[in-house]
C-alpha cells in the first residue's frame, strides 16, 4: 500500500506532497546536452584518475589535482563538449604506475564540476554494489539540481574482485551482478519518480516507508549510461539506459552492434537507446607525428598494470572485455581497451565521421595530455567537424 507524504504527516491526503515538496520537473532535452541535437557528441573520459586512459610513462602535464581537473572540465565546457564521464576506481592496478590508483570519488567530483561549469553534462560512475540506492539516488538528485539538469549516472555492475573485497564482499557471478543491478536501478528509479512512500521486499533489498525529496531537476530522471557489452549487459542497456558505451575493433562490427542494440530496445522494450564509443585520440600536424606519439605511449607502457587488467578481464570477470583480451592488448595500454583514433586533424575528423555513419552518436575519449591537447583539438578538429555537419 502506498502512503502519501501528507497522510504520513497528518496533512490533506488528497495532495500527495506537502506544498514545499512540489516543484515542476524540467524536460531533460532542454537541459542535458546528451539529449541535444549535436550529430556527433564529444566527451572526455577518465579525467578523475591518474594516467587517464593511458597505462604509460609517456610525458604529459596531466595530474590529479583539483585545479587541473577543473581546468580541463572548464576548457571542454568552453569548447562545447557534451559530457564528462569519470572512471569509478577504489584501488589501482599496480605495476610501475599503479594505474588509476590516485583518483577522485565520482559523485563528489561531479558535484564540484557541476558548479564549476555551465553547459556540459557531468557524469558520475557508480559501482552499484558499493553504494545503496537510497544514497545514490539522493546524491544524483543533488548533483542534478546543482547542475540545473545536466547530470548523468554511469551504471557499473562491479567487475574488479580486489575492489569488491575492499568492501568486505565477494564478487557475484557475472549474470548475477545484472540481477542485482536491475533491482538496484528499479529501487533508485522509484525514489526519483514516485510520490509519497512505498515499500520494497525483493531478493536484494527491503524497506518500508521509503521516499526521496526533492525529485531530480530533469524529468523523468537523470540520464543513465552503461558500458555492458556482453549479452547480459546489452540486455540491461536495451531495457534501462539512455546511452550504451561500446568499443569494437572494426567499423563493420560497430555497425552490426549498434543496429542490434537499437533493434533490441525497440522490439523488446519499445524504447530508444543511443550508442557511443570510447578510446584514445592522438592528433598531430602530421600522420607520422601522431603515430610516433601513439607508439611512445605503447613503448613506455606499464605492462605490469596492463597484465593485471588483462588477467582480471581474461578470468571471466568481465565478458565485456573478452574481445580486448584476445585481440587488442595494446589498447589497454593506449586507451583502456577503447577504439583508437590516430592521425592528423583531417584524419581524426574523418574517422569520427565514419564512427557516426556506423551508428555511434558520440565518443568520449582520452588524450595523452588532456589540457594541452584540448586546445589543439578545439582549434584544428572541431572546425572540421562543423564543416562535415557533425557539429554545429
Amino acid at each position: 500500500m502506498t502512503i502519501t507524504a501528507n497522510e504520513r504527516l497528518g496533512l490533506n491526503p488528497t495532495d500527495p506532497r506537502p506544498a514545499e515538496e512540489t516543484r515542476p520537473l524540467v524536460d531533460r532535452t532542454q537541459t542535458n546536452p546528451l539529449f541535444g541535437d549535436q550529430k556527433m557528441k564529444l566527451g572526455l573520459f577518465g579525467t578523475n584518475c591518474s594516467y587517464g586512459l593511458i597505462m604509460s610513462h609517456a610525458p604529459s602535464t596531466y595530474e590529479i589535482t583539483w585545479a587541473h581537473t577543473k581546468e580541463i572540465a572548464q576548457r571542454a565546457d568552453q569548447l562545447g563538449f557534451d559530457v564528462l564521464v569519470p572512471v569509478a576506481r577504489w584501488k589501482g592496478f599496480g605495476g610501475s604506475t599503479n594505474f588509476n590508483g590516485n583518483c577522485f570519488e565520482t559523485y563528489a567530483w561531479a558535484a564540484g564540476l557541476a558548479e564549476a561549469t555551465e553547459r556540459i553534462a557531468i557524469g558520475a560512475t557508480s559501482h552499484l554494489p558499493t553504494v545503496h540506492p537510497i544514497v545514490a539516488a539522493k546524491a544524483a538528485t543533488t548533483i542534478d539540481h546543482i547542475s540545473g539538469g545536466r547530470f548523468a549516472l554511469n551504471l557499473v555492475m562491479g567487475w574488479v574482485p580486489p575492489e569488491m573485497e575492499m568492501f568486505g564482499r565477494e564478487q557475484r557471478e557475472h549474470d548475477a551482478r545484472y540481477d542485482f543491478g536491475q533491482e538496484w536501478l528499479d529501487f533508485a528509479t522509484r525514489l526519483w519518480t514516485e510520490e509519497g512512500s512505498f515499500s520494497i521486499d525483493s531478493e536484494f533489498f527491503t524497506g518500508d516507508l521509503l521516499e526521496a525529496y526533492p525529485k531530480p531537476h530533469q524529468a523523468p530522471r537523470p540520464a543513465l549510461l552503461n558500458a555492458g557489452n556482453s549479452p547480459r549487459g546489452i540486455e540491461f542497456s536495451a531495457r534501462n539506459v539512455d546511452i550504451n558505451f561500446a568499443s569494437l575493433d572494426t567499423l563493420d562490427n560497430i555497425k552490426s552492434y549498434t543496429d542490434a542494440l537499437r533493434a533490441k530496445a525497440r522490439e523488446e522494450y519499445q524504447r530508444e537507446i543511443k550508442a557511443m564509443t570510447y578510446g584514445l585520440v592522438v592528433c598531430r600536424d602530421t600522420e607520422d607525428e601522431a603515430k610516433r606519439a601513439f607508439r611512445q605511449v605503447v613503448d613506455e607502457g606499464d605492462w605490469g598494470a596492463a597484465g593485471n587488467v588483462i588477467k582480471i578481464a581474461g578470468s571471466g570477470e568481465s565478458q565485456s572485455f573478452d574481445h580486448a583480451v584476445r585481440e587488442m592488448q595494446e589498447r589497454f595500454i593506449a586507451g583502456w581497451g577503447g577504439y583508437p583514433i590516430v592521425g592528423t586533424p583531417e584524419q581524426v575528423a574523418e574517422e569520427l565521421g565514419r564512427l557516426n555513419e556506423a551508428g555511434m552518436e558520440g565518443m568520449i575519449f582520452g588524450l595523452i595530455d588532456y589540457n594541452e591537447e584540448l586546445k589543439y583539438f578545439g582549434e584544428r578538429v572541431i572546425p572540421l567537424l562543423k564543416e562535415a555537419g557533425l557539429r554545429h
